[in-house]
């Protein structure tokens, strides 16, 4: 684990969070006190971006969402 200072994490939080990423795990003191530990998430807590996740399958009862949506246009 490595220890740095709160300005320095200010000062840093890019290359912080770079190493983070690598699988460091970093300390924060804030006057010589540890206030928080930046940890690297698990594999499995990886979070996917909103524009890769499959979107919702949308249907209306007996007709096909697109020609529903093109003659809703038409009228």
């Amino acid at each position: 684990m490595k220890t740095i200072t709160f300005t320095e994490f200010r000062q840093r939080a890019t290359t912080c969070f770079d190493e983070v990423e690598s699988g460091e795990t970093l300390r924060v003191l804030r006057h010589g006190r540890p206030v928080a530990d930046i940890i690297p998430i698990s594999d499995g807590e990886k979070a996917v971006a909103s524009w890769q996740r499959p979107g919702p399958k949308m249907t209306v009862k007996g007709v096909s969402l697109s020609r529903a949506i093109l003659a809703e246009r038409e009228e």
